[in-house]
């Protein structure tokens, strides 16, 4: 049976097994980069709370590279495709080679920039709540900045091995890479006492790996043999693929744009708290805000990874005139989608102490436990609607609704997820910044039931393709 047909004749369970447990599995492994050493990090006596704070400090630059990466490998991927299906090989063949010239360009663009003017971006993103947690985040960037070659590279190819049909071989990459970086960070950490610079360093040989698997194959590619001619930056093509790919990176920014909001309004209200201005105790907020992101990074991963997983068998249907499947496969991935923030809720609000136990609470104070607890609580309270909307801006953008995707994204992210963590701890000190991501998260919900309603009501009368 032909790919195609599968997609509109099979049941849409099977589906939705089929294509979105290989995403999820995907996200997660390329998730545990961070959290592996999050983890590790407040694990360590050495380090413990100040070294979780300042890898939360770090971790949105990391994302800036990520941006960077999947605008490039999302867009390429695309178009990769888009010229194979209509038999411009040459074209396809190109398209690779600018891509994999054009991630190792700007990723030593961005290193040299990190390496220029680390305090000044460190600052922003929150590291001066004290002096320790300002230390470590300087180390611990320097090293993470070294590495930014390996990560673009490997990030950034990863879509056009999928787009080449070796899902397999890109999942096995991103694994390799994560599970260097598990075996080396106790080895770092523990045994050789690195500390940051250990945790940095494990992390960038996995980096590495991920690196080297992704070069090999880019020479041993099915679909197009690999020519040295080729590799060069193609201004008429990069101009072509490079829109294809905005979309991702607009939603990385975004979110980046949020996580600087929130840590540099945390950096600044631990210091005006009675307990936190504590220079003992200053780091706790920042630390304890990384460790519950962490958390949701993995449930998120899930959610995005059921909802790409879907979105093949969406867009075939759409442009197949299916509007019964299409719909029926939103109200299913809507209903899987809300069951896993449900999960995910009832982790939070029941058993967190398992999860603060995992980030290192047996070494903290009481006041880490106790702020960890009331932030896990209220900061997640509204994740089930955070699994629905992110779920319906995937969704959206199979439907060829890119322009409600992107703006119900960049409202979420940009509008409230930058304003709430600004506005709401003028009245309410730290807890402000707390209640922001519910209250981000309900608004944003209100206009994401609004749109849905409406590409419901198309379907129902058939006419999406026309809207």
């Amino acid at each position: 049976m032909k790919q195609n047909s599968y997609l509109e004749e099979a049941p849409l369970q099977e589906i939705m097994r089929k294509y979105s447990i290989p995403c999820v599995i995907s996200l997660l492994v390329g998730a545990l980069y961070n959290i592996v050493d999050q983890i590790f990090i407040a694990n360590s006596p050495d380090l413990g709370s100040y070294g979780n704070a300042a890898n939360t400090v770090v971790f949105p630059l990391t994302v800036v590279a990520l941006a960077a990466a999947v605008m490039i490998g999302d867009g390429c991927g695309t178009f990769m495709s888009m010229s194979l299906g209509s038999g411009k090989t040459d074209e396809a063949r190109r398209s690779v080679g600018s891509a994999a010239v054009l991630t190792v360009l700007s990723s030593f663009m961005l290193t040299a920039v990190y390496l220029l003017i680390p305090d000044v971006l460190i600052r922003f993103f929150g590291g001066a709540v004290n002096e320790q947690t300002w230390t470590l985040s300087r180390e611990y960037f320097f090293w993470i900045s070294i590495g930014i070659p390996f990560y673009m590279f490997g990030q950034g190819l990863n879509p056009v091995i999928r787009s080449d049909g070796s899902p397999r071989f890109a999942m096995f990459a991103t694994l390799a890479g994560a599970l260097t970086n598990v075996i080396l960070d106790p080895v770092m950490i523990y045994l050789l006492h690195w500390g940051m610079k250990g945790a940095a360093i494990a992390t960038v040989i996995g980096q590495a790996v991920t690196a080297l698997l992704t070069v090999w194959y880019m020479t041993h590619m099915n679909s197009i043999p690999f020519r040295y001619e080729d590799l060069g930056i193609h201004p008429q093509i990069v101009k072509k693929y490079i829109p294809l790919g905005a979309t991702s990176f607009l939603s990385q920014i975004s979110l980046v744009a949020s996580m600087a909001a929130v840590n540099s309004m945390v950096s600044k209200y631990s210091l005006l708290d009675p307990l936190f201005s504590n220079p003992e105790y200053t780091q706790i907020p920042m630390a304890v805000i990384g460790i519950v992101m962490k958390f949701f990074q993995i449930v998120i991963s899930v959610v995005v990874g059921t909802a790409a997983g879907c979105a093949p068998a969406a867009a075939y249907n759409t442009g197949a005139g299916r509007s019964d499947r299409v719909k029926q496969l939103f109200a299913m991935l809507l209903k899987t989608e809300a069951l896993t923030g449900l999960t995910a809720l009832l982790i939070v609000e029941f058993m967190p102490l398992w999860l603060i136990r995992l980030f290192g609470a047996g070494n903290e104070s009481i006041y880490y436990t106790e702020f960890a607890l009331k932030t896990f609580r209220i900061y997640l309270s509204m994740i089930v609607l955070a699994c629905v909307n992110k779920a319906s801006f995937i969704y959206l953008q199979a439907l060829g609704k890119a322009m409600l995707s992107t703006s119900l994204s960049l409202i979420r992210e940009v509008v409230f997820g930058v304003c709430l963590p600004v506005v709401l701890p003028r009245f309410f000190g730290l807890d402000g910044i707390l209640f922001s991501m519910p209250c981000a998260d309900l608004l944003t919900f209100a206009a994401t039931i609004a749109v849905v309603l409406y590409i419901f009501r198309l379907l129902e009368s058939k006419s999406l393709a026309q809207a």
